[in-house]
């Protein structure tokens, strides 16, 4: 029997497919060394607030407020209708409505510090 020094068909085939698995490697490697810089970087962003989210933030604080005014406004009519009907506690609510009002009130100065009352007494209208 004699032998032929014939190479198998399996080597040719390994070593066409290495190139391929090379390639493999290679971009592997490089997503491992840039892995951090994009760690880092989407770590700023997180840290970092946008002027679009900073405006947005700014129109939910802006949206909150104003429905706050509303209901305190509609409030504020409706103890002051029942204060100018004589109920005492009416105008003590109605003194409270004003000056939450005032104090939330965007560029005007509180005239009414949070705390303090002006006088309503029965009968009697304070500033609109």
């Amino acid at each position: 029997m004699t032998r032929s020094l014939r190479t198998p068909p399996l080597i040719p085939l390994a070593l066409l497919a290495l190139p391929l698995a090379v390639g493999g490697c290679v971009s592997t490697v490089g997503a491992v060394v840039t892995a951090p810089v994009r760690i880092a970087g989407s770590a700023v962003d997180m840290a970092t607030t946008s002027q679009s989210e900073a405006d947005e933030k700014r129109g939910r604080a802006i949206r909150k407020r104003d429905e706050k005014l509303g209901k305190l406004q509609r409030q504020y009519q409706r103890h002051l209708k029942d204060c100018d009907r004589g109920d005492r506690d009416a105008c003590t609510k109605a003194r409270d409505d004003y000056a939450e009002i005032q104090y939330l009130t965007p560029a005007a100065t509180p005239r009414i510090t949070p705390g303090t009352t002006p006088r309503i007494t029965p009968g009697t209208t304070p500033p609109r």
